[in-house]
């Protein structure tokens, strides 16, 4: 049940940096996009929406590398692996675009 929740929320985040790498940010808090100009609002859809996808992805395909079996007996540890790691490069994606475009996190 809990692979199940993950794959889904890996599902929903990764539409979710995909429609914010298109340009459509009104997905993000309207605080964390307020003092973004308006010329830099392509620049950081495609930054924070990178963050977000590799995040979603991460989740996806720690969950189908479960669910495949392909890693049967450290299935559990390799998730550790995959999930983590992207999850700090995916904030740090974030975090850059905020820093950079809306002069803070808030």
């Amino acid at each position: 049940m809990d692979n199940l929740i993950l794959l889904i929320l890996g599902l929903f985040i990764s539409v979710l940096g995909i429609t914010n790498i298109k340009g459509n940010i009104s997905t993000i808090h309207s605080y964390n996009r307020r003092k973004v100009k308006e010329e830099d609002i392509p620049k950081y859809g495609k930054v924070v929406g990178t963050g977000t996808l590799i995040m979603g992805v991460s989740f996806i395909l720690g969950i189908s590398l479960v669910l495949g079996f392909i890693v049967s007996f450290w299935s559990e540890i390799i998730i550790d692996y995959i999930i983590l790691p992207a999850v700090i490069v995916g904030l740090g994606f974030i975090l850059y675009g905020q820093f950079k475009y809306n002069k803070g996190i808030f």
